[in-house]
């Protein structure tokens, strides 16, 4: 019998779109097994010139993979981020080489926030918060309860990050974030 080895696990991502501005945050913690391997991983990025924020939940390599992708859909598009975003998701539900790669993304621009999965999905949340990862309920249900008595959008997500630490053996309080202007609420 054939040992399986740990999986890696964590990732907490979260955005937050309110009062003109859209921010994506992440944790730092990376786990394999019951061990955290490191601390400090950037999982959230910049992206077409700083137009696009996002940030992955998934294998590095494979999160790698489709930010790449994406870059260049982006380019391809003129930074249409809904455009980019479906023809990614096309690209990975079809293709036998990108099928395979496990990992979701969150990405924002100045107008919308997606949720790309390798499914094909593209959605848009409709209170301008979503929230991937295995502390990415956390987050998402501390956002919204925090959401009309917060009006500033990175200390709302600050906060949501907070409790999602506090909750998820699998997310970590050292986080990377990236804030853009919003198109008007």
């Amino acid at each position: 019998m054939t040992e399986k080895l740990p999986s890696w696990h964590g990732t907490t991502i979260l955005s937050v779109r309110k009062n003109g501005k859209v921010v994506v945050i992440g944790d730092g913690q990376v786990s394999l097994g019951q061990t955290v391997i490191k601390a400090n991983a950037r999982k959230v990025r910049t992206l077409h010139d700083g137009s696009v924020i996002g940030g992955f939940a998934g294998a590095t390599a494979d999160a790698f993979t489709l930010f790449e992708r994406l870059e260049a859909k982006l380019e391809r598009h003129n930074g249409q981020l809904m455009r980019a975003a479906v023809e990614l998701a096309k690209d990975w539900r079809t293709d036998k080489y990108l099928r395979n790669l496990e990992a979701m993304m969150v990405v924002a621009d100045k107008d919308v926030t997606l949720i790309l999965t390798g499914n094909g999905d593209v959605l848009e949340p409709n209170d301008g918060i979503a929230a991937i990862g295995s502390g990415g309920n956390f987050a998402l249900s501390a956002a919204l309860a925090l959401v009309d008595y917060e009006n500033d959008a990175e200390l709302l997500a600050k906060k949501a990050m907070k409790i999602a630490a506090g909750v998820c053996v699998y997310t970590n309080e050292n986080v990377t974030m990236e804030t853009l202007e919003a198109a008007s609420d």
